[in-house]
């Protein structure tokens, strides 16, 4: 299975940060999925973020709102802003 690496900081530091098979959250136009070779991203996130950690693993992490940035495999989450 093919993972991707997430990174997700706030102001204080580092949330969360490892590999995980997919992101998932919401923009103003709804809800999307990142996944393994997802293309270039960034979007400006609120509500939640879905980190699934394999297909049948996922947690729930309730945010205000953020910006969230695909590229090369790698997801990175700037909450707060």
């Amino acid at each position: 299975m093919d993972k991707i690496k997430l990174k997700i900081r706030k102001r204080e530091g580092v949330v969360f940060d490892g590999d995980v098979f997919a992101v998932s959250s919401t923009n103003d136009i709804g809800p999307f999925d990142i996944l393994f070779n997802h293309s270039n991203f960034v979007a400006k996130i609120r509500d939640k973020i879905t980190i699934h950690q394999d297909k049948n693993s996922k947690k729930d992490m309730e945010i205000t709102t953020g910006i969230i940035s695909a590229k090369e495999n790698l997801v990175e989450v700037f909450l707060g802003i």
